[in-house]
């Protein structure tokens, strides 16, 4: 139903209006239907556990830890990072259920709550953070009011489900390309735009991880919200496949089924680097019409705007 939904205002709304009214339009019309039910619970594997009737922990190493919602409809992933003398928490999930007693079960450091971007499905809405950290990108530093960042309709997309857009309180910013020390363990910010133009990802070099955020992960890729873009994307992906050694393992932030946390491989990225530029060069055609669906993978499907409408000059700032 919601995929219909979105075809069929979509389609009514692609021609006379700019970007900014079919996006807000669509979002508000998504919102009628309301926030769908909790999935039923279903069986995650030896690998998980349940930490109540909604969360799930999956120790992905000793350091690592992935914190599933998989009863949301969305089956969000955020990920727990730990080091010797604090910790990193990558997403928060749409605060449907406050987060940090799981996070803070699974150790006793002080811990930094990471958005990979700023969604509602990944903002913790309503769940506070005594230390929050978000990229430092121009026009984000410039927009902020002392330590508080208030966030934008079309950075938040709250609307879709009813829920407010956050005002972030903001302890630490992060450089596109820094290096975060958690002690004995270092963490390198990637700008990774495409999905949303403040999108990053966390490169841990030395265990080969990679978290993803909704860059890029395993079923649709939405490149066609608000502050998406398909230049903005192949970008982020040449970016990825440049600083990630072949072996790294990828974890996203969301999935299509049980069990267990969504992994993708750098094969996937290159994958994608790929299908992006067969698209920008006219070399493929997608099905549908809003939005466009693009095979990049058996695992992996990019949704664009049509070509007539699709960004592919460089908007990062």
């Amino acid at each position: 139903m919601r995929k219909a939904l979105i075809a069929a205002v979509a389609l009514a709304l692609a021609v006379g209006l700019a970007v900014s009214q079919r996006h807000r339009i669509l979002v508000h019309a998504l919102a009628l239907e309301g926030p769908p039910p909790l999935r039923a619970p279903a069986d995650e594997g030896a690998d998980v556990r349940w930490f109540d009737d909604y969360f799930t922990i999956q120790a992905l190493d000793a350091g690592t830890f992935a914190i599933g919602e998989p009863r949301y409809h969305q089956q969000s992933y955020a990920y727990l990072i730990l080091g010797s003398e604090r910790a990193l928490l990558f997403d928060a999930g749409p605060g449907i259920r406050d987060i940090r007693p799981v996070a803070e079960s699974l150790t006793a450091l002080p811990i930094t709550f990471i958005p990979s971007h700023f969604h509602y499905d990944h903002v913790g809405n309503r769940v506070t953070f005594a230390r929050v950290a978000v990229v430092d990108l121009p026009y984000l530093r410039a927009r902020a009011v002392g330590d508080r960042l208030a966030l934008t309709f079309e950075e938040h997309l709250g609307a879709a489900e009813g829920i407010e857009a956050e005002t972030l309180v903001v302890s630490e910013w992060l450089a596109p390309g820094a290096i975060v020390s958690l002690g004995e363990r270092e963490l390198r910010v990637l700008h990774t735009p495409g999905h949303t133009q403040e999108s990053i990802s966390l490169l841990d070099l030395a265990s080969r991880q990679l978290f993803s955020g909704d860059f890029i992960y395993p079923g649709e890729l939405f490149a066609f919200l608000p502050n998406s873009g398909l230049g903005d994307y192949q970008r982020g992906a040449e970016r990825v496949l440049s600083a990630a050694p072949a072996a790294t393992r990828i974890f996203g932030a969301h999935r299509v089924q049980p069990p267990g946390a969504p992994e993708l491989a750098i094969a996937d990225v290159s994958d994608l680097a790929a299908t992006l530029r067969a698209i920008n060069a006219g070399e493929v055609a997608g099905e549908g019409i809003y939005p466009v669906a693009y095979r990049v993978n058996s695992r992996v499907v990019l949704l664009a705007e049509p070509r007539w409408l699709q960004d592919w000059q460089p908007r990062e700032r």
